[in-house]
């Protein structure tokens, strides 16, 4: 065997062996690293899993699209504008979508879609939903998951078919025994047939503005053709509540624009408020670009780790100190110790890597155990966790710093120490 590696391993031997004749203070001071790694890893994952949730949540609107929704205008706004019995005239149009199509460079497709807050009825069955108007290629923008059956056609658009595509948690609670496919829903005064079943992403980014649903399922959507919309509710929409009455004009609820690519989308933001802005004399509508918005989450969620790392950081700090004194105390308890080592022969570089060994295999050993909680956990919650590879190792490694730079200055302590001094000591 090398002799470095020979010494190294009787170094090794004599510091494990030490610690174990001690093993309640040992895995005291060891409490300190495991807890300071459990903390690092924990924060550091649930960071992740937040984060993850966020951008996931993002993507799902697409990264090349443009939102544009329909937004109502302040109330000082809207009361300079409306006569009495006036409805209010507000929002996107149709031609807002044509012009964004034919004039703005890049544009792949333009997504209209009505939104209507109503109640949809299956024999003694209603439930509260919203009643999206869209065009059949709206799940290749938006990514829905086609459950059963199919999604909206061309000819239910061009013929302005009452048939309608159902989400699997509306169709459930309104089927609760029966196969929903080809069964007859009633919306409003009319029967759709349903013809799909679609699995809904249930975001909150998917409330309308107009007509809320705090306190009720998001997973309660209803898609048919925009023609069949716009031709069984209109474009007027009236709501009665407490006695008032409030009439509304609204053509679109949202448009989806759908770039060419990724690239296409931060030249198109500028140019279709621009254009919108021409045509719009009042804040009638928001724009959402979800790559603006995934690429704050990604800053934040930077900002977030730093932040929980510099938390869990002073859990470690703490550990290390905790180290350090049990360290010093070992020293002055093992003068004698030190002392008969040094007349034997060992030299000072010895003893320091004795002791150092000592700490490292503390800390270590903390850091191991401190590992493996922050996995368990994360199996044992329902918490959204994403234990990284990286994240472990960076607080392996941190532990077994933590060991060599607060065993430092014991082990150098004790290595200092007058052997005939240290023969001496009681």
């Amino acid at each position: 065997m090398n002799p470095l590696a020979f010494q190294f391993t009787v170094i090794l031997r004599l510091g494990v062996k030490s610690l174990m004749l001690h093993k309640l203070r040992s895995a005291l001071t060891m409490l300190g690293i495991i807890f300071g790694v459990c903390s690092v890893i924990s924060m550091l994952a649930i960071g992740e899993g937040a984060s993850y949730e966020a951008q996931e949540a993002i993507k799902k609107l697409g990264s090349a699209n443009i939102i544009l929704r329909s937004v109502k205008p302040p109330d000082d706004v809207r009361q300079a504008g409306m006569g009495r019995g006036s409805a209010l005239d507000y929002g996107l149009t149709y031609l807002d979508g044509a012009r964004i199509q034919t004039t703005i460079p890049g544009v792949s497709r333009v997504l209209p879609v009505r939104i209507i807050r109503e109640n949809v009825r299956f024999g003694k069955n209603s439930f509260p939903c919203q009643v999206l108007g869209t065009l059949p290629f709206y799940t290749e923008i938006v990514g829905l998951e086609l459950a059963r059956g199919r999604f909206l056609g061309e000819t239910d658009e061009r013929k302005s078919e009452n048939v309608c595509v159902l989400t699997v948690g509306l169709a459930q609670r309104l089927f609760p025994y029966q196969d929903p496919l080809e069964q007859s829903v009633k919306i409003d005064a009319f029967y759709y047939r349903v013809v799909g079943l679609v699995r809904e992403r249930s975001l909150p980014e998917q409330r309308t503005q107009a007509g809320k649903m705090e306190g009720e399922p998001l997973d309660n959507n209803v898609y048919m053709p925009i023609s069949t919309s716009r031709a069984r509710f209109g474009e007027v929409i009236i709501r009665r509540s407490a006695g008032s009455m409030e009439i509304e004009k609204v053509e679109l609820h949202q448009i989806t624009v759908q770039m060419q690519d990724t690239l296409a989308v931060e030249t198109a933001d500028p140019q279709i408020k621009a254009l919108l802005g021409r045509f719009h004399s009042k804040a009638d509508y928001e724009t959402i670009v979800p790559l603006q918005l995934l690429r704050q989450a990604e800053q934040t969620k930077r900002i977030f780790n730093i932040v929980l790392g510099s938390i869990a950081a002073i859990s470690l700090l703490v550990g290390g100190i905790g180290i350090m004194n049990i360290m010093l105390a070992t020293v002055t308890e093992r003068t004698r110790e030190i002392g008969v080592r040094r007349a034997l022969g060992a030299t000072r570089n010895d003893i320091t890597m004795q002791f150092l060994v000592e700490t490292v295999v503390l800390s270590i050993g903390g850091g191991l155990v401190g590992v493996v909680v922050p996995l368990m956990v994360s199996q044992l919650t329902t918490m959204r966790t994403i234990v990284t590879v990286w994240s472990v190792l960076l607080a392996f490694f941190i532990s077994g710093a933590v060991g060599i730079v607060f065993g430092l200055y014991p082990a150098k302590a004790a290595a200092r120490l007058d052997p005939i001094d240290a023969l001496r000591h009681e």
